[in-house]
């Protein structure tokens, strides 16, 4: 029986990682949801102002069914606010309110990183569709017209987008927090006892981002330890 050692080694503890970040955030998430402004102040009332303190009036605040689907969608230029974050009035859906906020403000500033992320999504989507057909299909050429392992290596190429995509991502998402945070301090949005709750908040969400990179990581090194072994066998 052929045993992985490299999924136990690299891929296992990652993975294990994502999935410790997944329930931190919801467990984080749910404790602050607990914990309401002083003010009232809703989180799509929080993320509007933050839009207004910097100059942008076109962007939209919808509500979206769901737990913890907050999005803004560059596209239709709209900010979507779940259930528990729309109208509540916790630390924990203001800070997740204004780092979607964060967000619509790094488009309109034309902050450099979102604006890439956002140009190789077509090309990583591609990648992770085309990955592993190529990997199957250099193998087989490999084996029966002994063949070089470049379609392997190129289907490895293409996994490795989904890594460039995380590592892209890494920037956009702690910029947006931070502007997110910012803005809450310099609004007054939330007392400096709440604030703490917005943080935290948004730190564990940072972890899960943390966590798929150190997964994409892992899964490349994975293919070219095993394929890499496998050239220098054949």
């Amino acid at each position: 029986m052929f045993f992985d050692w490299t999924y136990l080694v690299l891929v296992l503890p990652c993975v294990l990682l994502s999935l410790w970040a997944s329930s931190s955030v919801n467990s984080t998430f749910k404790r602050y949801s607990n914990q309401h402004s002083r003010r009232g102040i809703t989180g799509a009332e929080a993320a509007q102002r933050v839009l207004r303190a910097n100059g942008i009036t076109n962007v939209a605040i919808e509500r979206v069914s769901g737990n913890l689907t907050d999005h803004y969608d560059p596209r239709t230029n709209v900010i979507r606010l779940s259930d528990s974050v729309h109208s509540s009035t916790s630390t924990a859906a203001i800070g997740v309110a204004c780092h979607e906020a964060g967000h619509a403000v790094q488009y309109a500033q034309s902050y450099a990183p979102i604006k890439l992320r956002a140009a190789i999504i077509p090309v990583t989507n591609l990648g992770s569709r085309l990955a592993m057909p190529l990997i199957l299909l250099g193998l087989l050429l490999a084996a029966f017209e002994n063949m070089s392992y470049t379609f392997v290596y190129l289907g490895i190429a293409c996994f490795g987008l989904s890594l460039v995509f995380q590592l892209i991502t890494l920037p956009v998402e702690f910029n947006a927090s931070r502007r997110a945070i910012a803005a809450i301090a310099q609004g007054e949005l939330l007392t400096d006892e709440e604030l703490k709750g917005a943080k935290k908040t948004l730190s564990a969400a940072a972890m899960t981002y943390v966590a798929a990179t150190a997964v994409a990581l892992a899964q490349v090194l994975r293919l070219l330890l095993i394929f890499g072994g496998r050239r220098r066998r054949s």
